[in-house]
């Protein structure tokens, strides 16, 4: 018999036609496919980067113009004519809430001083702020203002100012109340121009109103002016209003990828770019290694299957030996290869659907051992916790804090005019009602937080680890009652319901799981006692129940 009429030589050739098919595919299909994957992958992780690091600058933004109109609503007109009580008055409240780290400034209506300013900067007073862009147009304004980013006259630090004019009864302007930002504050800018993305990207803050490198990764970028027109197509797009990734070649020739996201509050936008050689660094990686390896890889594979032959012609041998291990408990249970479509083929497809129909059995056995786990600590209409499983992590939360000295809150929710719903609409209207209450009380929480159903319609909410736990439940407390507070639409039916809510509050006092749930009961029948809608906080000390303000 010719060499070439052997089922060897036949098993070698194919393998090394089928291996030399596999490897021209990769190279000229798979690898540009995973190429184009990868980088619509990076593309879109680049863009949630992006997103999130626009909606931080913008939570910071919002944070400090909110600050800026509540100082303006609370300052008494009267101070202006007081120096003194003004500057402890704008003291008091820099320190209460220091957003503005460079200083809170009262201007003079004309621009040509300062009425007071914390905290005290050398030189500031001396300056005049009448021809300033952000003084000219709080003048101009009934709300907050954003100023153009800038370096500070008196220091030389990039900052940003925000400014709200005050006015008389009259709404005349008597005086121009403005917060100072260091850009690079924490909490502010600093996590962006400490950021990079990848081992040689990073992230560009764009204003493009002022044409102005706001912040960036490299430091030196900062308050550079933006690229001119033309010279780079994808940033005219960005400059123009396009959101979204895209390509493009910087000014060292190197191509980047590129995210743009917007910041509402201000117009600015966030570029996070990173090269894409970078990106598709495994890709090339890939190829290389399929280049040089393939030579190697044939001759490994020929001389496995020079030795393996003789087992693949004996599968009857090897498919019994399989089915004896597996009944004397040497292997697992599990399918054989099928080598052949012969009498040992139709041999091990039988074996193989005896192990399938098994397997179907323990799942199913399994699945419905895990249903039974399911209902025994969750309530079956919302999924939420029962008070079986309520009562051990409250247990839980309470060896935690008695351990470790941390706090905890126990807020017990009870609808309010949930009765009529029911009485009205039938029970199928309040259980979505029900489940939709569940999914908003869920809505936000974190990992440690419980969320349980007590019952008919009332909910209890476990907070741990809270470090000024009153000011935290209160506030958690305020957010549940403003979320329930949004109308219920079932089936094209809008329903509006309130809440009470009561607080217990463990702050080390030894208290036991009962007398918490005692207290949050209390407090929340104090809620509906005072109007319904409304939060209490159960006061051990004074053994009475407090309101705290929605």
């Amino acid at each position: 018999m010719s060499i070439f009429q052997s089922m060897k030589f036949r098993f070698i050739a194919l393998s090394v036609v089928l291996i030399v098919f596999t490897v021209l595919l990769r190279l000229f299909v798979a690898l540009p496919f995973a190429q184009g994957l990868l980088r619509d992958q990076a593309a879109a992780q680049q863009l949630s980067i992006a997103s999130y690091v626009a909606q931080d600058i913008d939570h910071s933004i919002k944070q400090r113009q909110a600050l800026i109109a509540e100082l303006v609503a609370t300052l008494p007109p009267t101070l202006l004519q007081q120096p003194e009580k003004l500057a402890l008055w704008v003291a008091e409240r820099q320190r209460m809430n220091p957003l503005f780290n460079s200083g809170v400034l009262v201007v003079a209506p004309d621009g040509n001083g300062l009425l007071a300013q914390y905290p005290t900067l050398a030189g500031r007073a001396k300056l005049t702020f009448a021809d300033s862009d952000w003084f000219q147009a709080a003048l101009r304004a009934d709300a907050t203002v954003l100023g153009r980013p800038q370096r500070s006259r008196a220091n030389g630090a990039p900052i940003l100012i925000m400014a709200a004019p005050v006015r008389d009864a009259a709404k005349r302007v008597v005086a121009v109340l403005a917060g100072v930002v260091v850009l690079n504050t924490p909490g502010f800018l600093d996590r962006l121009q400490a950021a990079r993305l990848g081992a040689s990207g990073g992230f560009l803050l764009i204003s493009p109103a002022d044409k102005l490198f706001v912040s960036a990764s490299d430091p030196a970028m900062i308050f550079k002016p933006t690229p001119a027109p033309g010279m780079n197509l994808l940033h005219d797009r960005a400059m123009a209003g396009f959101r979204g990734t895209g390509t493009t070649i910087n000014a060292y020739g190197i191509e980047n990828l590129l995210a743009i996201a917007t910041v509402p509050s201000t117009g600015w936008f966030v570029v996070a770019r990173m090269p894409t050689a970078e990106v598709f660094r495994p890709i090339t990686a890939m190829r290389s290694f399929i280049l040089t390896g393939t030579l190697a890889s044939l001759a490994v594979i020929i001389a496995l299957l020079l030795l393996l032959l003789p087992r693949i012609l004996r599968p009857l041998t090897a498919a019994a030996g399989s089915m004896r291990e597996m009944a004397d408990g040497e292997r697992p249970l599990a399918p054989l290869p099928v080598r052949r479509r012969d009498e040992v083929g139709d041999l091990v497809r039988g074996f193989n659907y005896l192990v399938a129909r098994l397997g179907e059995k323990e799942a199913a056995l399994k699945a419905s051992e895990a249903r039974l786990e399911f209902i025994a600590h969750h309530d079956a209409l919302t999924g939420l916790y029962n008070r079986v499983m309520l009562d051990d992590c409250l247990q839980q939360a309470l060896a935690h804090a008695e351990r470790d000295g941390s706090h905890f809150a126990l807020l017990f929710c009870d609808l309010d005019d949930f009765k009529p719903i029911n009485d009205q609409f039938g029970h199928k209207a309040g259980d979505a009602v029900l489940r939709q209450v569940a999914e908003r009380l869920l809505d936000g929480r974190r990992g440690t937080d419980t969320v349980a159903r007590f019952g008919g319609d009332e909910f209890v909410v476990l907070l741990t680890d809270l470090h000024d736990v009153r000011n935290a439940a209160v506030s958690m407390a305020r957010q549940l009652l403003a979320a329930i507070g949004t109308p219920f639409e079932i089936e094209d039916q809008a329903f509006s319901l309130g809440a009470s809510i009561g607080i217990a509050l463990y702050d080390g006092a030894g208290l036991s799981t009962a007398q918490l749930m005692s207290q949050a009961d209390s407090a929340m029948y104090a809620a509906k006692r005072a109007g319904k809608n409304k939060v209490r906080v159960f006061d051990s000390m004074l053994e009475s129940l407090e309101l705290q303000q929605a």
